[in-house]
């Protein structure tokens, strides 16, 4: 038994020990299969590498490039790959800034400061790409060379994409067509709102009277209620209505541009004593004027007249119809009261709201024949001229029986009379001719025996009647003037009368020279500030300087 016993312990204490050679072997085997699995996965990832990365054309896809790029990383130099970032960094920006340079060549912007910044930019990064390798002797890279290489690279491409923000809204059309659109609208409204507010501006400067002016018609009018003996009333004399004379015929209610008319006349005149001036005012300067003329005769023995309007007791409303129209003008505040509202609404109504258009001194033209019923032929000048030559050859021209001899003023399509007459009213259509040549007043010698015969009085007055509501034209003196005269006018040789020195800077001197009379029609008169400069010592020379009122008043010339 108790062999038996022993038998039986020895026998389980082997069966425990095979056991445990048996687990350890299998755990040995396991290990080295995995360690042997391992290495043939490495092996052939290894094996099977794809080039570097900046010449790789195909790369997988998916999880596979995912396992790819990993591996790969784990395998390679990240310098070097740092350094591959750095370099397609740097070709990008070059590609950027040599399509800017390209563009600005085709906007023709070779000579710009901007393309030789571009061009400079890429040259700078041609070079930088270009430097001698990073690599040393053995192959690795430099860290600190490659930091210093990176600081270089990143500077430059700070400065393109400055000069890429700054240039794009220049290279980006549909922005650069707004932004021109945009500048066209408000140039476009800038200008529109400087032309009315400078047609305001320069009519109030033309058509408000100076201080200067003002002083001298107050000094003069104080002179004759401190020295009424001086100037009492003298009797017309015979040289007023004679025929045989050169008579003269002036409207105004300017001291000193009539003096200035008078005195270049007789200046000018080869025998003044056979010149003859009929002035006429309104009531408030005619005192004025009075006192002028005779504290300053006219020199040469020429002489001289001066009534007021008043003073033709057939002007009146009933016999006029221009007064009649002006009365009511003035009822309905067409006036210069009204300029600033009606102006900005439209600049080209200025006419209609002129005080000059709306005197009667500017519409006695057309009564000369009434006014000075012995006299055959009668020369009216403005205000506004200066005579240069002696002027009795206009006395001499044969007018062919026509009425009104004057210097023409159309070009091109200018100065027509489409352009002062309403062509869309059938009466103004079918009795005038729309191209027909337009003629200025400030020099016209009128026949008055011709006058009377086609009885220009009554065409006048006729057409004034038709046009009560002004739908024919505005209220001024030019286009009657072209409908009463029409085909009854004569056309004078341009030098006779030079006309532009009131707005057009740019009349040559040889043609104004030339002129036997100059003419400052337009806002610019010559005794206002606003006068060109060029122009005005031709007025200004004969202005009365000795005359002591003129000197008292500061007058500006």
């Amino acid at each position: 038994m108790a062999i038996a016993v022993r038998s039986s312990r020895g026998g389980g204490s082997g069966g425990v020990g095979a056991g445990f050679r048996s687990l350890f072997s299998y755990r040995i085997f396991i290990s080295a299969l995995f360690s042997l699995l391992f290495i043939v996965t490495v092996s052939v990832l290894l094996t099977s590498r794809p080039p570097p990365t900046h010449h790789h054309s195909s790369l997988p896809s998916g999880a596979n490039a995912y396992m790819h790029r990993t591996f790969l990383a784990l395998n390679s130099d990240p310098l070097k790959t740092r350094l591959d970032l750095i370099y397609k960094q740097a070709n990008d920006h070059i590609t950027l800034v040599k399509t800017y340079a390209a563009y600005a060549r085709k906007l023709k912007l070779e000579n710009s400061k901007q393309l030789k910044m571009f061009d400079d930019l890429a040259k700078n990064f041609s070079d930088l790409t270009s430097k001698p390798s990073l690599f040393e002797t053995d192959g690795n890279l430099d860290e600190d060379v490659l930091r210093q290489f990176e600081k270089e690279v990143k500077d430059r491409v700070k400065f393109a994409r400055l000069m890429v923000a700054e240039s794009k809204e220049n290279y980006d059309n549909q922005l650069k067509i707004q932004k021109l659109k945009d500048t066209i609208f408000s140039v476009s409204e800038s200008l529109g709102k400087a032309k009315k507010n400078g047609a305001l501006a320069s009519s109030i400067a033309a058509k408000s009277i100076p201080k200067s002016l003002h002083c001298l018609a107050m000094r003069l009018v104080e002179e004759r209620i401190s020295h009424p003996e001086k100037y009492k009333e003298e009797s017309p004399t015979a040289e007023f209505e004679d025929p045989s004379l050169y008579h003269y015929a002036v409207f105004s209610d300017n001291v000193i541009a009539v003096s200035v008319v008078v005195r270049s006349v007789v200046k000018n005149a080869e025998e003044p004593w056979k010149h003859v001036f009929h002035v006429v005012t309104d009531r408030m300067n005619v005192a004025a004027m009075k006192v002028w003329f005779r504290m300053r005769p006219v020199e040469g023995g020429a002489h001289l007249e001066v009534k007021a309007v008043e003073d033709y007791s057939f002007l009146n409303s009933s016999y006029a119809p221009v007064l009649r129209q002006i009365e009511s003008a003035k009822k309905q505040r067409f006036n210069f009261e009204k300029t600033t509202e009606n102006v900005m609404e439209d600049g080209s109504n200025m006419k209609l709201k002129n005080p000059e258009s709306m005197s009667m001194l500017n519409h006695l033209r057309f009564y000369l024949p009434e006014m000075y019923p012995k006299l055959h032929k009668i020369l009216l000048l403005d205000d506004d001229v200066v005579v240069q030559k002696d002027l009795t050859g206009l006395w001499k021209i044969d007018l062919a029986g026509k009425v009104n001899g004057a210097v023409e003023t159309c070009f091109g399509s200018f100065h027509r009379f489409s352009q002062y007459l309403n062509f869309t009213h059938p009466l103004i259509k079918e009795r005038f001719n729309p191209k027909a040549c337009a003629w200025a007043y400030g020099m016209n010698i009128f026949d008055l025996d011709a006058w009377r015969r086609e009885k220009c009085t009554e065409t006048y007055e006729e057409w004034q009647n038709l046009n009560e509501d002004r739908t024919l034209w505005k209220l001024d003196a030019l286009p009657p003037g072209l409908i009463t005269f029409y085909s009854l006018t004569k056309s004078l040789d341009k030098s006779w009368h030079v006309l532009g020195l009131g707005y057009n800077p740019s009349i040559s001197m040889d043609e104004i020279n030339n002129a036997a009379v100059i003419h400052y029609n337009g806002n610019m008169k010559p005794w206002l500030d606003i006068a060109m400069n060029q122009y005005k010592n031709l007025w200004t020379k004969y202005v009365d300087n000795d005359m002591e009122f003129v000197q008292m008043c500061n007058f500006g010339v």
